[in-house]
């Protein structure tokens, strides 16, 4: 037999049993496994000036392929291994989510493990991967947090382990069914702190003021300490000679008042600021100043809309609206379609008839944007009380504020200027027509917009 042949002979020896293994049973050699195949058959080629040695490597190669054998036997079997995952069915946007693995050895031998959760990329798994040295008979519990950088419904379908033989000459990668349903909703953290505040009156900390309210609405509804800016007129001093310190009367808003949220989820909401969509950041806000809305005694409505209405919440109160609005936004994303603010302001006139404010969450960046939110929404005006609220982008105010600018720096803060001139004017146009509106930062925009709502309130314009 020549060597030529006695080398293809090898070579085909050897990887068609790993081409097999490999298909069915999703087993693979390990770097050690090829660096010791590699010895008999580069020995081989000794037979080019050797050829009585034919025998002596021919023992060689029956040596190495038993050793190699022998530690493939030494493989688990898909049913020595358990799994189960242990996770809540409710995640926030951004937030710590934690999730536990079980992962049980049912085996009499110890197995290195190395064990990956089949979680998508979004959820930003953190650590995506555990090594670990599972003895026999038992198990181990493995933990590690999500951070969802996308809202919506995930579902977790296989745990996924990797296990090497003795002598981690192979490698097996087994998966195991284990269906979990995450729902990612935006962040709620927000109301648990404005709820904390508000119980402790300090809610300047997260930029909400205290209004002032021209008139005075009649109903009590507590008492509480005095505060700098408090009337002296509405001292309670009863209350302050037995409590030995200054209380007043706090009384209740109006209430049963209407609040309909329009949010653009078109191609005007798909850029980014601080790390989420000009959506996300809307919804997020929307959220906030449904809450407060609600613990006014307020009702609130929601419609979300691109080239169609896709969600309609209709206007209702009491705090489990908050769950109906949730339940509404947590899947919705922004799309690259032109959106239709005419079909959105027809579904307000035919399913919202009574007078609410109606808050438009947009971005514009174009006459024909401008134009459309400008009739659309000022043709509310006297039927209910409309405000815009525009999203801006940092960038082009930070290109017009730039100091001294000069070479290509001058021309991009004059193309800013003049951007940012038409857009007052649009703003400009809005309240001249008896619109309400803000121009706001996304990632700073939920306490202007809770501070609009509780002047507007203050104000009796509704």
């Amino acid at each position: 037999m020549s060597p030529l042949l006695l080398v293809t002979i090898k070579l085909a020896a050897v990887a068609l049993p790993l081409a097999a293994l490999a298909r069915g049973l999703r087993i693979y050699p390990s770097t050690r496994l090829v660096v010791l195949v590699l010895v008999p058959g580069l020995t081989s080629f000794v037979l080019l000036a050797l050829p009585r040695l034919i025998w002596p490597l021919a023992v060689l190669d029956v040596l190495v392929a038993s050793f190699i054998v022998g530690d493939l036997w030494t493989l688990p079997r898909a049913r020595s291994f358990a799994v189960e995952r242990r996770a809540g069915h409710i995640a926030s946007l951004r937030q710590r989510h934690a999730v536990e693995l079980a992962v049980s050895n049912l085996a009499a031998r110890s197995y290195w493990l190395e064990i990956r959760d089949g979680a998508p990329h979004v959820l930003n798994p953190h650590p995506a991967e555990f090594a670990q040295q599972l003895d026999g008979r038992s198990r181990v519990f493995l933990e590690y947090a999500m951070r969802p950088s996308r809202r919506g419904a995930f579902t977790l379908t296989h745990i996924h382990l990797r296990a090497r033989s003795r002598l981690r000459l192979w490698v097996r990668y087994l998966d195991y069914g284990c269906p979990t349903s995450i729902n990612v909703y935006p962040d709620m953290k927000q109301l648990r702190e404005y709820a904390l505040l508000a119980r402790t009156n300090r809610l300047r900390l997260v930029g909400v003021r205290r209004t002032r309210r021209i008139g005075q609405d009649h109903d009590f509804e507590r008492l509480r300490d005095f505060g700098r800016d408090d009337n002296f007129k509405h001292i309670d001093w009863r209350a302050t000679a037995r409590r030995q310190k200054l209380t007043v009367k706090d009384f209740q808003a109006s209430q049963s008042q209407r609040l309909v949220f329009l949010i653009d989820c078109g191609r005007m909401m798909t850029n980014e600021a601080a790390g989420l969509s000009l959506l996300d950041h809307a919804l997020n806000a929307m959220l906030m100043l449904s809450y407060v809305a609600l613990r006014q005694g307020d009702s609130v409505g929601l419609i979300t809309f691109s080239d169609a209405v896709h969600n309609f919440v209709p206007v209702r109160g009491g705090m489990a609206q908050m769950n109906r609005l949730l339940h509404a936004v947590f899947d919705r994303y922004p799309q690259f379609v032109e959106s239709r603010y005419d079909q959105a302001f027809r579904y307000v006139a035919s399913h919202c008839r009574r007078r609410s404010l109606v808050v438009l969450v947009t971005n514009v960046i174009d006459e024909v944007n401008a134009h459309q939110v400008d009739r659309y929404l000022t043709s509310l005006v006297g039927r209910h009380l409309p405000l815009a609220v525009l999203l801006r982008d940092r960038r082009l105010f930070e290109a017009a504020e730039t100091i001294e600018p000069h070479g290509d720096r001058l021309w991009q803060a004059a193309a800013a200027a003049e951007i940012l001139t038409w857009r007052h004017q649009v703003l400009a146009d809005l309240t001249s027509k008896g619109a309400l509106a803000l121009d706001l930062y996304p990632e700073e925009m939920t306490a202007p917009l809770v501070n609009r709502y509780l002047e507007i309130k203050a104000r009796h314009l509704l």
